[in-house]
């Protein structure tokens, strides 16, 4: 059980714990979190360096649950599970849309601690939605926005934004977290600029270790296999962006 340190909010629908104890993660890889009585669900952490740390949005009974958790309360944590991002050049464009932010803001500190040069573009529905723009500032990255209603940034979608960058910037690999239409999106412009790229999924995930087959994923496991994919097997992936499975089982339309 893990003891929560601190726990607040960073948008309207997104919060953070900081826990008391570590946990030796890497950018990318998820834990499941119990919360008593309730449920268990993955969620990426988003602190791995100094601090261990998950960040999720308020979305359903579990996370409800989870935000009504106080300081110094405890909850299970399992992991770290899945495979994280990996550093790839001298160059780097991150691309977070939403919540996807959250596993992505340590690689980027992580980056940038390794004289890593990096251009994030962060995207989110509006501009009170964008979720870590100051620490990615902080880290020392250089931060485009754009946002779905135009109230901060670009007005329009995070791959219009990334197309943007890439017509004047090269970068040595992209990578993304973010729904699933946008990373498919971006492995069409990546192909265009002839630039590596990785992404990590989100997938329904039950057990985290490849058992239950909730986040299959054309015979891969999210989980197991994932969540962080290189290009190769993105592009391997027939059901990416088109199909998933639900809570059931059910294969159902993305």
């Amino acid at each position: 059980m893990f003891t929560i340190a601190e726990h607040r909010d960073e948008t309207p629908t997104t919060r953070t714990i900081i826990f008391k104890e570590k946990l030796a993660a890497v950018p990318g890889q998820f834990v499941m979190v119990w919360v008593p009585g309730v449920d268990e669900f993955p969620m990426s952490a988003s602190y791995t360096s100094k601090d261990f740390g998950i960040t999720y949005q308020v979305i359903g009974d579990g996370t409800k649950a989870l935000a009504a958790k106080d300081v110094g309360e405890r909850i299970g944590i399992r992991g770290p599970y899945g495979k994280g991002f990996a550093i790839h050049g001298k160059r780097l464009l991150m691309v977070a849309g939403g919540a996807g932010m959250a596993p992505l803001a340590p690689f980027i500190e992580e980056s940038v601690d390794h004289k890593v040069i990096v251009d994030l573009v962060l995207g989110a529905k509006t501009k009170d939605e964008l979720l870590f723009e100051g620490r990615a500032e902080r880290a020392g990255a250089k931060v485009h926005v754009s946002t779905d209603d135009g109230s901060k940034g670009l007005k329009g979608l995070a791959t219009e934004s990334v197309a943007s960058v890439l017509r004047n910037e090269k970068f040595d690999c992209i990578y993304a977290c973010g729904p699933e239409k946008m990373i498919v999106g971006l492995l069409e412009i990546a192909e265009k600029h002839g630039t590596p790229m990785q992404a990590s999924l989100e997938r329904i995930m039950k057990c985290g270790i490849g058992i239950c087959d909730s986040c299959a994923l054309d015979g891969r496991h999210v989980c197991r296999d994932g969540p962080v994919f290189s290009e190769l097997e993105l592009r391997s992936f027939e059901e990416l962006g088109r199909t998933k499975l639900d809570t059931s089982g059910r294969k159902v339309r993305i």
